[in-house]
């Protein structure tokens, strides 16, 4: 099942140039586990709440790959580059299985409130 690391970078306007290095070399870390960009760059349309910071989304081929990613010792060393310049969270998460029924989770989540 396809994972995803998903990051909300706060940047500030005048960023070191050691996240032009760590912009430049990622996808060099990426590509042993399958890793490609799905979001980056772009301009977030806030529509709910607030959104402060750049969305980034990375998809891999699953969550074993997510993690070996950024456990790897190519990723882990060029990791600071990014973290003592930027603000931000970085989470990995499953995606949902192809047919997957938002209905049918409720329809759970209700039984399970109902038994507790």
């Amino acid at each position: 099942m396809t994972a995803y690391a998903v990051a909300d970078l706060r940047p500030t306007d005048h960023p070191a140039d050691e996240v032009f290095v760590y912009m430049e070399k990622i996808q060099s870390t990426l590509d042993p586990f399958g890793g490609h960009f799905l979001v980056h760059g772009t301009q977030v349309e806030v529509r709910e709440g607030e959104w402060p910071g750049a969305l980034v989304i990375v998809g891999f081929p699953g969550i074993a790959e997510a993690r070996a990613w950024y456990d790897s010792p190519a990723y882990q060393e060029l990791l600071p580059l990014r973290t003592d310049h930027i603000a931000g969270d970085v989470v990995l998460v499953e995606g949902v299985a192809p047919g997957y029924d938002a209905a049918r989770t409720a329809a759970r989540y209700r039984a399970e409130a109902c038994n507790a």
